[in-house]
């Protein structure tokens, strides 16, 4: 398989990356994006001139968001839904609000890191209930929207730091074992790219592009759960307590996600997991900064995934 690349890079804007595409005519939803990543990442699709939802928790911050874009982009039609991810009527209201209209790229961005451990109203862990489960969701309840309007893509946000576990089917919601905040986010962002993977071997025949992306180190309230001693030792930031140079902001953090939903050379080419603008390779042992890891390319953990997914999610 020949890797697909870009002329982008590590620094490269969302809104380089869609200059010269034209979206005029689809719709897209993008998931948390009242702020941070997902907010550059529904401006760059506006700019283009996609109508584009935002799906948030927060309809206040979403109104804000909303009509900043209008305001910046000049284009009218962004809408905003409410959306909460770790509450499956939720979601499955938001689903339904949409009703029969086409969908063109979903963008499964939104999402919570090593937060303390909670649970939802089901009892299932937060980070894989919202991150994963709560997208899962979503992204299946859309799926005949996603067929009307195909070719059309999904992007799903995974990280660098599904190299610090898997998913552990025996115990995925820390019921036996100790809850360990990394691993719970490794494992939920594990389970990001397989339930890509999976979508993608089980619906590319239907004009489906599945893509899993690594957004980065970026510069967000992603962080708000990890103490400032703690952000000290892993290096991401100084003692003058200013972020280190290798972080991007969230505009740069957002590349991945558009270059991923708008790319010509990626159409019909799903499965693949993406990286500062390029298809990421497999990763050599060790490295923790770029590439990824064997256990999300696996299609049989993908179908096991899918399968205990649809049971979650269908009998709550």
């Amino acid at each position: 398989m020949t890797q697909i690349t870009s002329p982008f890079h590590a620094r490269s804007t969302a809104l380089e990356v869609v200059q010269g595409i034209d979206l005029r005519g689809r719709n897209a939803i993008v998931t948390g994006g009242g702020a941070g990543i997902g907010l550059e990442t529904a401006r760059a699709l506006a700019q283009a001139g996609a109508e584009v939802t935002l799906a948030v928790r927060n309809a206040e911050q979403g109104r804000h968001a909303a009509q900043t874009l209008r305001d910046d982009t000049g284009n009218p039609n962004v809408h905003v839904g409410l959306l909460d991810l770790a509450d499956l009527p939720s979601v499955r209201r938001f689903a339904a609000d949409w009703g029969d209209r086409p969908l063109h790229l979903l963008i499964n961005n939104a999402g919570v890191m090593a937060c303390p451990l909670q649970r939802t109203a089901q009892g299932w862990e937060s980070q894989f209930a919202t991150n994963h489960l709560g997208h899962f969701a979503l992204t299946t309840a859309l799926l005949p929207a996603l067929q009307r309007g195909a070719p059309s893509r999904v992007v799903t946000l995974s990280s660098m730091g599904h190299k610090l576990g898997g998913v552990d089917f025996d115990d995925l919601h820390f019921e036996r074992r100790d809850y360990n905040k990394w691993k719970a986010y490794a494992q939920a962002k594990s389970a990001n790219a397989l339930m890509s993977l999976g979508l993608h071997l089980r619906h590319a025949r239907d004009g489906v592009t599945a893509l899993a992306v690594h957004p980065g180190g970026v510069d967000t309230e992603l962080h708000r759960h990890v103490p400032d001693d703690e952000k000290r030792a892993m290096g991401w930031v100084g003692e003058d307590g200013r972020m280190s140079s290798r972080f991007k902001t969230p505009a740069q953090g957002a590349a991945t996600s558009v270059w991923a939903a708008t790319a010509p050379a990626l159409e019909g080419r799903g499965g693949r997991y993406l990286e500062d603008c390029q298809e990421a390779l497999p990763a050599e042992p060790g490295n923790r900064t770029s590439g990824f890891a064997p256990h999300i390319a696996d299609p049989a953990a993908a179908e096991r995934l899918w399968q205990v997914s649809l049971a979650l999610t269908a009998s709550h």
